[in-house]
């Protein structure tokens, strides 16, 4: 019987983490949408049209930069409720505040592609990333205190903990470019790989002594 237990589905957590999942894909959808296609004039040149789609460079620019950093915070967000297991209605707020700066990304992405080289287009897009990353790192934090965690080594455990603060650590440092090179101020978000790998040797380092 305890087994039949164990093995029971927990509906509330399940509908959440759909609903979280739903969020994730509909914002890093809407990414794509904010591109809007040129309409040229019938008839128009090959030139004409390459001068349109070049216009868009810099909203594919910042698509791409929004995809795989929502991408990078749907994998933690899935990475943390997956040892969750059993429901906890403090897990409630915490999750959707983090989704409400997700669904704002789409705007604050097509913001910045439309006004590439702006400081409030750049501060507002850099600050959204900052926001999202500290709500994540609180929500995965809330998750692992609900989590069963005896199965991981505490290498694992280490990563899991801290590899949120990752992308907060570019963001954080994208925020004073904006004031200096605001065109290019993302440029932050790409240590995110190198913060990664920071706390990935730190981990390994500290599961000896936790072990």
């Amino acid at each position: 019987m305890a087994k039949g237990r164990r093995d029971e589905v927990d509906h509330p957590l399940e509908r959440m983490i759909f609903f979280s999942d739903a969020v994730f894909a509909i914002a890093i959808t809407l990414l794509v949408i904010e591109i809007h296609v040129p309409h040229l004039p019938r008839g128009a040149s090959s030139a004409q049209y390459g001068e349109a789609l070049a216009e868009l460079l810099p909203s594919f620019a910042a698509f791409a930069l929004s995809f795989f950093v929502i991408g990078r915070f749907w994998i933690g967000h899935h990475n943390a409720f997956a040892h969750v297991r059993r429901y906890d209605p403090k897990l409630l707020w915490p999750n959707l505040i983090f989704l409400f700066a997700i669904a704002f990304m789409p705007f604050a992405t097509a913001f910045l592609g439309a006004n590439l080289g702006g400081l409030v287009p750049a501060l507002v897009y850099n600050l959204t990333m900052l926001a999202t990353a500290l709500l994540n790192l609180w929500v995965v934090r809330r998750a692992l205190a609900h989590a069963d965690l005896g199965a991981l080594d505490p290498a694992e455990l280490y990563a899991l903990r801290t590899r949120p603060q990752s992308v907060a650590m570019g963001a954080l440092i994208a925020v004073p470019l904006a004031f200096l090179i605001p065109a290019i101020s993302q440029i932050g978000l790409a240590t995110i790989p190198l913060w990664q790998r920071l706390f990935d040797r730190l981990g390994r380092r500290a599961a000896p002594a936790e072990a």
